[in-house]
């Protein structure tokens, strides 16, 4: 890719001491790309509650541990999308959107709640699409039209479960890449007004999910932006620090739980996909390498946060945009990334089998996404059951837990299943990890 990668990968080497602040001065951390280790120092069991901490020294994460879990996105009542027509249309003010948005919410946490799920979201309903964590928070980059006509408009013509014919030609996930016009600055925390509302209508832990930078530098147009961004490495260091900022201020707020959404990493097993950045003279691998270091930049030094990242091949009215098993990528990103819940698609032959959770490390739990959110069908728990006993020959049965495969509705248009269908899909999710667990929690 333009301006290489060299100023992500040369410092990987190197060494960098910071010492904490002062009430932590106890522990130098040894920081390489991504992800530290404290200095060598023996924790007392007794000290575990005190510090936060486990017997070998590492961050205790209540979240971390779960074995329920959802994507993020719900199917848009239908009165929520009437009311986003509106307000394009010029019907409704902001101030009444919002109004009916917050009751829509309220519905959702309910929902999730009865299903018994131990972590919920707001069913990113203040979303038209789940990109719009980054969007719709920053000037200078728009990669998406935001309105709902416009998205529906986009994924007509499409059949469910088929590759989505919106794509290109060649048939690559990415639509358009789009220059930037100015540096990247956040002027709106789109993903902070979602937890402050969300957190004050639910006891129960909720998450956060925001846009990974791969999927965001995949849509950007760097051959027409040079004039503000000299590099790739320049734009991703942008993205990074405000990433970085809103998972901040995230964490401030009281949220535990961040997922970041990075799709387009199954790009790197995709053939159309590979093609068309072959055909730029991007290297993949390096690309792929730049951003698994992007990815561990955003959750470096926060260590008492459950940090998720979803993997998925593209979600849109029951329609798909990639295809491959993970294979190709597993060593490479399982073990580079440094999330604690790997939340991976496998809900159909095209994730492949489950061989390649041999390489997920052993401080990592992998979030099987088992139960199609495409299609109206209701797995058997059952047959849940066995898959989940094939993943265990790979990865003990204790670093598994169960979700969904992706959200029911990742724009504004949905999935093209009922709310009862989406209601049940939950509920299974939950008996299953009950039956296999002992426990939904």
């Amino acid at each position: 890719m333009s301006g290489g990668v060299h100023s992500w990968l040369v410092i990987a080497p190197a060494l960098q001491y910071k010492q904490e602040q002062k009430s932590r001065r106890s522990r130098i951390e040894i920081f390489f790309p991504g992800f530290w280790r404290p200095a060598n120092r023996h924790v007392r069991p007794e000290e575990c509650c005190v510090l936060g901490r486990n017997e070998n020294g590492l961050t205790m994460k209540p979240l971390s541990k779960i074995r329920t879990d959802v994507v993020g996105s719900l199917l848009r009542p239908k009165h929520l999308k009437n009311a986003y027509v509106q307000h394009e249309q010029g019907k409704i003010s902001a101030e009444e959107l919002r109004q009916i948005q917050d009751d829509a919410i309220r519905a959702a946490v309910c929902l999730q709640e009865k299903a018994g799920l131990d972590v919920l979201t707001d069913g990113e309903f203040r979303r038209l699409n789940f990109q719009d964590s980054f969007a719709a928070s920053v000037s200078g980059f728009d990669p998406r039209r935001s309105e709902l006509s416009f998205i529906e408009k986009l994924s007509r013509e499409g059949k469910p479960l088929h590759r989505d014919p919106s794509t290109l030609e060649g048939g690559a996930a990415i639509l358009r890449r789009e220059p930037v016009s100015q540096k990247l600055r956040l002027v709106r925390n789109l993903p902070l007004e979602e937890f402050r509302f969300v957190s004050q209508v639910t006891g129960r832990p909720a998450k956060v999910s925001l846009i990974g930078p791969d999927r965001i530098v995949q849509r950007f147009d760097y051959q027409n932006s040079t004039s503000v961004y000299w590099s790739v490495d320049d734009f991703i260091a942008d993205v990074v620090r405000i990433e970085r900022q809103i998972v901040r201020s995230l964490i401030d707020a009281g949220c535990r739980y961040v997922q970041i959404d990075a799709p387009s990493y199954t790009a790197y097993v995709d053939a159309a996909s590979l093609d068309e950045m072959r055909k730029r003279g991007e290297d993949p691998m390096k690309n792929m390498a730049r951003s698994i270091h992007a990815d561990n930049e955003i959750l470096r030094l926060f260590d008492d946060t459950t940090f998720g990242i979803h993997l998925c091949r593209g979600n849109q009215r029951s329609m798909w945009h990639r295809e491959g098993s993970y294979d190709a990528i597993a060593e490479m990103l399982f073990a580079g990334l440094r999330h604690d819940r790997l939340l991976l698609e496998y809900d159909s032959p095209r994730a492949g089998g489950f061989a390649p959770l041999r390489f997920v490390p052993k401080d990592k739990l992998v979030v099987l996404g088992l139960i199609s959110t495409k299609v109206p069908e209701l797995e058997k728990i059952d047959d849940l059951k066995r898959r989940i006993d094939e993943a265990a020959k790979y990865i003990p049965l204790d670093q598994l837990a169960l979700s969904p495969q992706c959200g029911f509705a990742s724009d504004a248009a949905g999935n093209l299943i009922s709310e009862d269908d989406q209601k049940r899909k939950l509920e299974i999710v939950v008996e299953t990890a009950r039956q296999v667990w002992g426990t939904a929690g």
